[in-house]
């Protein structure tokens, strides 16, 4: 994201030290073409994403005000939904895509996007220090009311090493691994069998236990073993219209398609969506 920053804030400058005359124009600066069209039609920011999915903004970045007749109107959401999807990706295109549309704009229909309170999660693909090496973690994170605010607090994370250490195992050989229910009457001196093999010891764990790998993590940056370099890839994964997920993504390429925009989309029943979150937040669902 540092790129985008970077150049979104040469933009700006530019836009100011050099106005341009009006939409759908382009100047040239030096060796640097300023297309003011692709520019405003770029949706630049994740809150941008939003507005524009629930028609309270246009395609050229101009607020719509809630007393205006094209606030949330559905007929022009027809429109302007299309824009939002990677034009170049066939996940994202053809029936599928109007089916979701017409779910989204159907008559007297009123299904929107909530930046606070709704299910979705920002996935954070980052470079950490460990162990003398530079790994990979994806950090999965939510928005969450604070007050009268809200904040970004991370729910899950992706880290191959942990998920090895807590391999599924087959069925048969985790039954093998137990203790006699009348241990008790030994004072558990049989536990020690639990200790004899530490790579299968959660086999001992009451049947639904589950490795909390967010805090693995917090104890590996505790100890100074895991050590933040910075973030490489973000998206976005959203579950809040009812029997439907898509995932937005950010693509950096010239023309009008461009910024953040739906980069997969699958139906999905509301009732198949509970598995599917815990891998995001485990807890609290």
């Amino acid at each position: 994201m540092k790129p985008f920053n970077h150049l979104l804030c040469c933009l700006l400058v530019l836009l100011i030290a050099f106005p341009l005359s009006g939409k759908g124009q382009s100047s040239t600066i030096g060796d640097f073409d300023l297309d003011e069209s692709s520019f405003y039609a770029m949706t630049k920011q994740m809150s941008q994403f939003f507005s524009r999915f629930n028609q309270e903004e246009d395609q050229f970045g101009k607020k719509i005000h809630p007393s205006a007749p094209e606030y949330h109107n559905n007929s022009l959401r027809k429109n302007v939904l299309p824009l939002l999807f990677d034009a170049d990706n066939p996940r994202t295109g053809g029936k599928l895509r109007d089916m979701f549309i017409e779910d989204l704009t159907h008559e007297n229909q009123e299904i929107f996007m909530r930046f606070q309170g709704g299910k979705w999660y920002a996935e954070a693909e980052a470079s950490f220090d460990y162990q003398g090496k530079t790994v990979s973690v994806v950090l999965f994170l939510m928005i969450e009311k604070e007050g009268l605010g809200s904040k970004w607090v991370l729910t899950n994370v992706y880290f191959p090493t942990f998920n090895k250490l807590f391999p599924e195992g087959e069925i048969a050989e985790r039954e093998k691994h137990f203790l006699h229910p009348m241990s008790h009457e030994l004072d558990f001196m049989n536990i020690h069998k639990a200790f004899k093999q530490p790579e299968v010891i959660e086999y001992y764990a009451y049947k639904d236990y589950k490795p909390d790998f967010l805090t693995l993590f917090f104890y590996e940056v505790k100890l100074g073993r895991l050590r933040f370099k910075q973030i490489n890839h973000l998206k976005f994964h959203i579950f809040q219209i009812r029997n439907w997920y898509f995932e937005v993504s950010y693509f950096n390429r010239k023309g009008m398609n461009s910024g953040w925009l739906i980069s997969n989309l699958m139906y999905i029943e509301e009732a198949d969506k509970t598995p599917i979150l815990k891998f995001y937040q485990p807890r609290g669902l």
